[in-house]
């Protein structure tokens, strides 16, 4: 990483559990860590949870022992500022959510600290040219705004306060992206940042439902059934009603009189109801788990109605300059754990749709806050998200890679799914996996390409959690998984499927679109979509039943069954069983032998005749088959490999 000044220590202050899952990161990446605490019951409780933490990422085999013991090492925890800021080129601080308390402890620090060393918040919230106003020391001073748990989450919100310098919000971008974190720019100071301030808006709604006398359990039963792992009122319990209670107020000041109006909220905290933190708040909490009741499916208001709200509130973050839209998709996805942000919400939601729910919900909760957005109401949202820094959002060349393409032979190609540690598949893989194999159709250096999972797993199947607003669209995206895996089929090289782990749904009918399978005997591989309401919808009621027949195919879609690798090998779906501790080398020999052995354009034909042969009548099959030994008639590879064999060595064929 490029920094104006060489960081190699850091110190945290407050050992809680953002303030110790910051300072088990930093170590992680290699830093001296000196953190802080004035509670020595807290440091106590803050060491025991970094072992505990590292322990399990060894036993997880994400890190080895010596890393673990290293990052360990590297922590040291002290009782008072002096001692934990002595040496360090830059300090966060993750001390409580108090504006007062932050700027108290700034104060300090910009005292303790020669000028150059980077100060750093992890405020969620407050403005840093608030916290930085009158320590002298504004232009060190940044946001760097870690998500819970700090050492799992891949996003962090790097800001800029009216008065931090272009070299410290640069060292600060680059000291994130040292951690193995994704930095999201904040440009300009904001409450809330990006993250934050995209969920207020719906965080106010709720707690407005609340005050009109809705039932919390029907609302998050609904927003349950849509496929979010907690309804909004279970979150708030989890994250603490307190603590939304004073973003609300803080909002009320900073904002918009509007995040007033709330009054539920407040008093749930004054009965001491915090949810998680108190044991109580909407629900009972047992053993860090919510006890809900059974209560009906009911919302006045929809989850399109919450996507409408986040996708107006970036706008006006776009609009202000606080962001530019892929940091805001960015960090939306990873700041919250979703597999898509208010800017791919915003190219799927038709303006006027946007407009006309923004003016219902304004109505309705008299809220100036949920009104449609200037660029909204001028119809100018496209040209907004289109312009020249918005400009691909969502792809891989502003984003997230999610399918890589490497040459592990001169003659092969190997394409690999890098999506989550179950590779699952989505609209971007999809539109990169589709890149990748059009980028190597014409590639006459390739004969075979291999396509693979990264890490244990092949694919575990389709990315569930996708935006979809109606049955049209559903069907849309099935259409184009249609499209994608048939290019496999229809592509000029010959395609194999390394099996392994996970090969699931999608996965399973992405290794059918390859014309050949290797997988390892214990790769689990199947069709659970019947379990899920759903049915394979990227071609698998289709090529499984050409493979291995009706009946066995019949059985393994209508039953949701799993089936070993070793037992796929005897049904004849897989050509060849290949060691799980070796898979990835075994698979790019297979296919670099396979490369070899092959002349390149009689195998590209012969795969278009057998892929067609089962979709025309014998006679058009034959005729076609003519057709190519015709073509195969006037081909160096025809001469070198009858002069090969004439001659009893192996043919070295050129595709020509």
């Amino acid at each position: 990483m490029c920094f104006v000044r060489k960081i190699s220590s850091v110190g945290v202050i407050g050992a809680g559990t953002m303030g110790h899952g910051i300072a088990e990161t930093v170590a992680l990446a290699g830093y001296t860590v000196r953190l802080e605490d004035a509670y020595p019951e807290a440091l106590d409780r803050a060491m025991r949870a970094i072992r505990v933490s590292l322990d399990r990422f060894v036993s997880s085999g994400r890190i080895d022992r010596s890393k673990a013991d290293e990052a360990y090492a590297r922590i040291s925890y002290h009782g008072s500022l002096e001692e934990a800021v002595e040496g360090v080129e830059l300090v966060v601080e993750a001390v409580p959510e108090d504006v007062e308390l932050k700027r108290g402890l700034f104060a300090k620090l910009a005292k303790l600290t020669p000028k150059g060393v980077i100060l750093g918040s992890n405020t969620s919230n407050i403005r840093i040219t608030r916290i930085a106003a009158g320590t002298g020391r504004e232009g060190d001073i940044v946001g760097i705004h870690f998500f819970n748990p700090p050492v799992i989450m891949k996003g962090v919100e790097v800001i800029r306060g009216e008065g931090t310098s272009d070299e410290v919000f640069e060292d600060a971008v680059s000291f994130v992206a040292s951690l193995g974190k994704k930095p999201i720019r904040v440009l300009k100071d904001t409450p809330g940042f990006v993250v934050n301030r995209i969920t207020a808006p719906e965080g106010l709604l709720f707690c407005l439902l609340l005050d009109r006398g809705v039932s919390h359990a029907e609302v998050d039963a609904y927003f349950k059934r849509q496929g979010l792992p907690m309804g909004p009122y279970e979150l708030m319990d989890y994250v603490g009603v307190d603590v939304v209670a004073h973003s609300m107020e803080y909002y009320g000041d900073e904002l918009s009189a509007d995040y007033k109006k709330c009054s539920s909220l407040s008093a749930m905290v004054r009965q001491g109801r915090l949810g998680l933190k108190s044991g109580r708040g909407f629900y009972e909490w047992r053993e860090n788990k919510a006890v809900i009741p059974q209560a009906n499916p009911s919302s006045p208001v929809e989850l399109m109605d919450i996507l409408s709200l986040e996708v107006n509130e970036a706008v006006k973050l776009v609009e202000q300059g606080v962001a530019d839209p892929e940091d805001i998709e960015e960090g939306v996805k990873l700041g919250l754990n979703r597999p898509f942000g208010p800017i791919t919400a915003a190219n799927n939601i038709s303006q006027e749709e946007l407009k006309t729910r923004l003016e219902r919900l304004s109505l309705t909760f008299a809220v100036d806050v949920f009104k449609p957005a200037k660029t909204i109401v001028e119809g100018n949202l496209k040209q907004l998200l289109s312009s020249s820094h918005a400009q691909q959002v969502g792809k891989h060349t502003q984003g997230e890679q999610y399918v890589a393409v490497d040459r592990p032979s001169p003659k092969v190609a190997r394409i690999t799914l890098e999506n989550t540690r179950n590779n699952l598949i989505n609209a971007e893989v999809l539109d990169q996996l589709e890149e990748a194999v059009r980028s190597l159709w014409n590639n006459r250096e390739v004969v075979v390409i291999l396509v693979t999972g990264k890490g244990e797993n092949f694919s575990a199947g389709a990315q569930l959690n996708q935006l979809f607003q109606s049955g049209m669209d559903f069907t849309e995206m099935s259409r184009r998984g249609q499209r994608v895996f048939r290019l496999l089929s229809e592509v000029p090289k010959l395609t194999v499927a390394e099996m392994k782990g996970y090969v699931l749904g999608g996965g399973f009918e992405l290794s059918l679109a390859c014309d050949m399978r290797l997988s390892t005997e214990e790769a689990q591989i199947g069709f659970p979509e019947l379990t899920l309401g759903l049915l394979p919808g990227w071609g698998g009621t289709q090529r499984l039943s050409r493979l291995i027949g009706l009946s066995r195919a019949t059985q393994l879609v209508l039953t949701s069954e799993r089936i070993s690798g070793r037992q796929a090998y005897e049904w004849g779906l897989v050509s060849k069983l290949i060691t799980k501790e070796r898979a990835d080398d075994e698979a790019a020999a297979y296919a670099a032998e396979l490369a070899t052995r092959v002349a390149p354009v009689a195998a590209a034909l012969a795969k278009r005749l057998l892929n067609k042969g089962s979709e025309i009548p014998m006679d058009n099959g034959l005729e076609w088959e003519a057709t190519a030994m015709g073509l195969l008639y006037g081909t160096e590879d025809l001469r070198e490999g009858i002069s090969a064999f004439l001659q009893k060595r192996k043919a070295e064929f050129k595709g020509r």
